[in-house]
């Protein structure tokens, strides 16, 4: 009978065992695609909610109609970026990356490869949204929401200093790198802790653009002078 009872009762505790495992949590499997820019450069992108975003920064130095986007090197003179009344770009080369004034973003002749365009602050707001934003603090300034940004953020934060307070889960597809950027002085920021990205929407002859900094799991949003340089990322039409 006791071998009957201690049968019993290890049966129940591991059917117990079992049942209180954790259960894995289903992966989910983004939908993703590729874009190609007026050059040939192919971009991953990634749906995010009902919208489709660039999974990487733009890098074209064209605009669609096959002119130049003026190129300003980190050896000019500084005054020659902080002049600029047109478009231009930097390239800097320590994070890979390509920064653009916020002329280009509003030059007629597109620089978003063809179906794309730069998105507006009110898309930002929608993505923001979709990955969990409140809706009071989506139209706030500054920094904005809790862990959004490691949402966002490449997958155990790759490309991001190790000191890093942020843990990124990528878990949007987003994929965002350090881009760095320059300011409207001509200063350059390499430092590879920091990402921006304009958008096409104006406040007082300023745009408005998103930030995302390594010691802040929050984003943030703003507006500043045409003159800064900041990465580009598009979204489908």
């Amino acid at each position: 009978m006791k071998i009957k009872l201690a049968f019993v009762f290890l049966t129940v505790l591991f059917f117990n065992f079992i049942s209180c495992k954790k259960k894995t949590e289903p992966k989910i499997e983004l939908e993703t695609s590729t874009v190609v820019d007026v050059e040939g450069n192919i971009y991953n992108t990634v749906k995010i909610g009902d919208q489709w975003w660039m999974s990487e920064n733009l890098k074209v130095k064209k605009y669609n109609d096959g002119s130049l986007v003026t190129e300003v090197v980190e050896s000019d003179d500084d005054t020659i970026w902080s002049n600029q009344t047109s478009g231009a770009f930097y390239y800097n080369a320590m994070n890979l990356s390509v920064l653009y004034n916020g002329f280009v973003v509003e030059d007629s002749r597109k620089i978003a490869p063809a179906g794309w365009h730069i998105p507006s602050d009110d898309e930002w707001k929608t993505l923001e949204r979709t990955i969990g934003m409140s809706e009071n603090e989506v139209e706030k300034t500054a920094w904005r929401g809790t862990i959004e940004a490691e949402k966002l953020i490449i997958k155990s934060s790759v490309g991001w200093p190790t000191e890093s307070l942020v843990f990124g889960t990528n878990e949007s597809g987003f994929t965002a790198i350090p881009g760095g950027c320059r300011t409207f002085d001509g200063y350059v920021n390499s430092t590879g802790s920091m990402a921006f990205w304009w958008s096409t929407s104006t406040f007082n002859n300023e745009i408005w653009y998103r930030y995302l900094d390594s010691q802040q799991k929050a984003v943030f949003r703003q507006h500043t002078y045409k003159n800064y340089g900041f990465n580009i990322r598009c979204v489908k039409d």
